[in-house]
């Protein structure tokens, strides 16, 4: 076990200053149990992707970056048990070698396995749910340094999954596989808005995975990227009026595409392409905010809409937004809970008091069309405006009440957000 004050005490983005007292990191589960048996208050600390203090905690923090790295594949059974510490580019290229691969990656590929589903983080395509969807099977360290071990079918499980570091740490996960493909990747300039919205099913359904990037002024959506699976039906030779890029882009207008997965047309590994930056390089680190709301799919024209009206405002603070789709699941806490949605995401320039001030604008915009924020970045919405969003957010709070009655887990976060506290 290594103990450490927390020296580096910042985010990834470098906007979250991390206050708890110390920082642990276990070498084993033996380890990991003990931190977490006798601490007062933890939480774990995984990838520091998360914009806001959910993975803070007023004790410790654990880290299980030097826990057993190892990857178990079931072939038979078409899963992969990985440590929660793991992160997805790793994991993808290790399946990859073998011939196998997941339904989707996020944008980022550096986010670590345990974090990304704890928050119900997602990639893009109509038919594919978020990254938890894929999850057969967790392996806790429960308040008491137990080891508890559930697997879809047992009760409770899908209130588990999506957890938000209110149940345990997670040690491993039990993820569902299938034998890999190849996509290419298509970019489309200049898309006009009327085409899209006047058939925005079309729009997002015209690829395995679609994101639209926009600064929301104009009469024109900035990027489209198209990501298609070579073994899933003809590819688009146009896009609803848009330019076939013919050179390499990044989302954010102006800045170099070294850091972007290959695009062009050119196919390749799902490992190297579903995610939209390359694993070796670390995109915009500490010069980026960033802010994601979920609307249910029957609102999402509306919902464009009430943004593009708020242009006057969003312009001036954004890099870029990015507009993606997901397929409904049954996780308790997930964004998708019983919805298929889409996804707002603002990449802000790194103003936060001014960003700040501005996100309770954009909440009142989409709040009648139900939006349910990202839980790992910026949002001002407290729990009793989110309870009501989530069917099953009484009886998570009262799982979570049973797994941890002393308050172990929780933090300033949870508290506001969840217990209303």
């Amino acid at each position: 076990m290594i103990e450490e004050q927390v020296r580096d005490r910042l985010n990834w983005a470098g906007n979250y200053e991390y206050r708890a007292r110390s920082l642990e990191r276990p070498t084993s589960l033996a380890e990991l149990q003990r931190a977490v048996g006798e601490a007062g208050t933890v939480s774990a600390l995984g990838s520091r992707h998360s914009f806001n203090d959910i993975a803070d905690s007023p004790g410790t923090l654990v880290s299980l970056d030097l826990l057993d790295p190892a990857v178990d594949i079931d072939e038979a059974a078409l899963t992969v048990t990985v440590g929660a510490g793991v992160r997805y580019g790793v994991l993808a290229e290790h399946l990859q070698r073998r011939g196998f691969a997941l339904h989707n990656l996020a944008s980022l590929p550096h986010i670590s396995v345990g974090g990304a589903i704890a928050t119900a983080t997602h990639g893009s395509g109509d038919g594919n749910g978020n990254l938890a969807t894929a999850v057969v099977a967790l392996e806790l360290v429960t308040a008491s340094g137990d080891v508890l071990t559930v697997a879809a079918g047992d009760p409770d499980f899908e209130g588990m999954v999506v957890g938000l570091g209110a149940l345990g740490v997670t040690h491993r996960v039990t993820l569902r596989v299938e034998p890999t493909f190849d996509v290419r990747q298509d970019v489309f300039t200049g898309v006009p808005w009327d085409a899209v919205l006047a058939d925005y099913d079309a729009a997002t359904s015209s690829a395995y995975s679609v994101s639209l990037f926009t600064d929301w002024a104009g009469d024109t959506i900035g990027q489209a990227w198209l990501k298609s699976r070579l073994d899933g039906g003809p590819v688009p030779a146009e896009y609803f009026g848009g330019i076939a890029a013919d050179r390499a882009l990044h989302p954010v207008p102006g800045v170099a595409a070294d850091h972007c997965t290959q695009q062009l047309g050119v196919a390749g590994p799902w490992s190297d392409r579903l995610a939209h930056f390359r694993l070796a390089f670390t995109p915009s680190n500490g010069e980026e905010l960033q802010t994601e709301y979920l609307v249910g799919r029957e609102h999402a024209v509306e919902a464009i809409q009430a943004m593009r009206s708020l242009a006057p405002r969003i312009t001036p603070l954004l890099q870029v937004s990015e507009i993606r789709s997901m397929a409904a699941d049954e996780l308790w806490l997930s964004n998708n809970y019983q919805r298929a949605g889409i996804g707002l995401h603002f990449t802000w320039k790194p103003a936060q008091p001014e960003v700040e001030a501005l996100l309770p604008e954009i909440e009142a915009a989409l709040a009648p069309f139900a939006m349910r924020p990202h839980w790992g970045k910026l949002f001002v919405a407290d729990a009793a405006q989110l309870a009501p969003l989530y069917p099953r957010f009484d009886d998570f709070r009262a799982l979570a009440h049973r797994m941890d009655p002393d308050g172990k887990f929780r933090n300033a976060f949870l508290d506001r957000t969840v217990f209303g506290q």
